[in-house]
C-alpha cells in the first residue's frame, strides 16, 4: 500500500538504517585512520615526519647533520616541507577511504570531501 507520496511504507526506515550504517562506518574509519602512520621526509631524509591517517603529527626526526645554528631558516623550511607533505598524504588517504564508503557512483562528485 502506497502512502500519500506514492511510496511504500518503510522507505524512511531504510533511509534511517542506511544513515546509521554510514555513521558506524565513519566511526570505524576514524579509528582505522588514527592507527595508520604516514611518513614524509625532506632534505634527502635529513628531516622525517610521521603523522596519523587523521593528520595528527606524532613524530619529527632531525638529523644532526642538518642542524646549523647559522642557518636556522633552512631547518625551518625542511621541517615545514616534510610536515606539509605528510599532511597531504594523510588528507589524500582520508579522501580515498571516504570515497570507498560511498555508494557506487557517488565517489566522483567534485567537492564532496
Amino acid at each position: 500500500m502506497a502512502n500519500q507520496f506514492g511510496r511504500m511504507p518503510g522507505g524512511m526506515g531504510n533511509i534511517m538504517k542506511a544513515m546509521q550504517n554510514a555513521v558506524q562506518q565513519a566511526g570505524t574509519l576514524e579509528t582505522e585512520l588514527a592507527g595508520l602512520k604516514l611518513e614524509a621526509e625532506s632534505g634527502g631524509g635529513m628531516v622525517k615526519v610521521v603523522v596519523t591517517g587523521k593528520g595528527d603529527l606524532i613524530e619529527i626526526k632531525i638529523s644532526k647533520d642538518v642542524v646549523d645554528p647559522n642557518d636556522v631558516q633552512m631547518l625551518e623550511d625542511l621541517v615545514s616541507m616534510a610536515v606539509r607533505d605528510a599532511l597531504a598524504k594523510a588528507s589524500a588517504l582520508r579522501e580515498e577511504k571516504m570515497k570507498d564508503m560511498l555508494p557506487s557512483g557517488m565517489g566522483g562528485i567534485p567537492g564532496l570531501f
